[in-house]
């Protein structure tokens, strides 16, 4: 009887350390403040309720126990334009969770627009995440706007067509904000990207291709970043990202940003063995053999605030 007992007793305790790791791993993207993905240039929150711009990475950080929106603005308009439209979305948010507070995860133009709501709406913001942002601009951006310069008969056709195909996107993601493709052009080209830094410069490197300081307003900032254009054979969006590293002669880069340009507040990694789109989990989740999971990584920065108390 006694020995039953004890084998018993033991029984429960294999158990209960075997719930431990699962217990312990429910947790561990639990942030106090939700999560909001936001996307890039020509980007969505989920095609038709089936394809997600953020692929898995949302799951990924639910599992983690992380209350995780996705954000719907324009697949094509300025920096501006598309945090206002954030901005709007966020207080939405903050209405319906009752929560103050949100820690914003952006790819590429996904990166100036929730750096513009920390700018002038720090009281919604936790902290800043930025994952192959054009910061100084791209130089993609910046020939496509010399190939059709102002005052071009061809700009007004060209970008007609783009607002069309942005807002075909727009209208199976759901969303129905404005596309502005010149606009857009505007924010990502260097100029632009200069003059949007000077206006929200919060986070903003203090050296040449550095980092910058990390709490500014209360919001927290962090970078991260590719360096690798080919990454997988099988991956259909590979030829247009290195048409577009091209651009960049021998400077690493993603196939859209530069290593440089991707680098804002406190850098978490700037030479990710990924390309421009491998960084969201896209195409499928195809990248390169035995380089790191992009949800493993979101699910790590996840840890990160949460252990901050974010």
């Amino acid at each position: 009887m006694r020995r039953g007992f004890i084998g018993l007793a033991f029984s429960f305790v294999l158990l209960a350390l075997a719930a431990l790791p699962a217990q312990a791993q429910s947790t561990y993207t639990s942030t106090k403040y939700p999560i909001v993905l936001v996307h890039g240039l020509f980007g969505f929150d989920s095609v038709l309720g089936v394809y997600d711009y953020w692929y898995g990475i949302g799951d990924e950080l639910r599992a983690g126990g992380a209350r995780v929106y996705t954000a719907s603005v324009s697949a094509a308009n300025s920096s501006e334009v598309r945090g206002e439209q954030l901005i709007r979305d966020l207080d939405r948010l903050r209405a319906i969770t009752g929560k103050s507070k949100f820690n914003l995860l952006g790819h590429s133009h996904g990166g100036q627009t929730i750096r513009y709501v920390a700018s002038v709406r720090p009281d919604l913001v936790a902290s800043v995440t930025m994952t192959g942002t054009p910061n100084l601009g791209s130089p993609v951006a910046d020939g496509v706007n010399n190939t059709l310069p102002v005052g071009s008969p061809l700009r007004p056709l060209v970008s007609g067509f783009v607002n069309a195909f942005a807002g075909f996107i727009g209208a199976l993601s759901g969303n129905l904000d404005p596309q502005d493709s010149l606009a857009a052009l505007g924010s990502l080209n260097t100029q632009g990207a200069n003059a949007f830094n000077s206006r929200h410069p919060q986070g903003r490197p203090t050296t040449s291709c550095g980092t910058g300081p990390n709490l500014v307003n209360g919001v927290r900032y962090y970078s991260m970043g590719g360096t690798w254009v080919l990454s997988n054979v099988l991956d259909i969006t590979d030829a247009a990202l290195g048409a577009g590293g091209l651009f960049f002669g021998f400077e690493q880069n993603d196939g859209l940003v530069s290593r440089c340009s991707s680098r804002w507040g406190t850098v978490l990694r700037d030479d990710y063995p990924w390309n421009h789109l491998d960084e969201v989990n896209q195409f499928l989740g195809l990248r390169g053999l035995f380089t790191p999971d992009p949800r493993a990584v979101y699910r790590a920065q996840a840890n990160r605030l949460k252990n901050l108390g974010l």
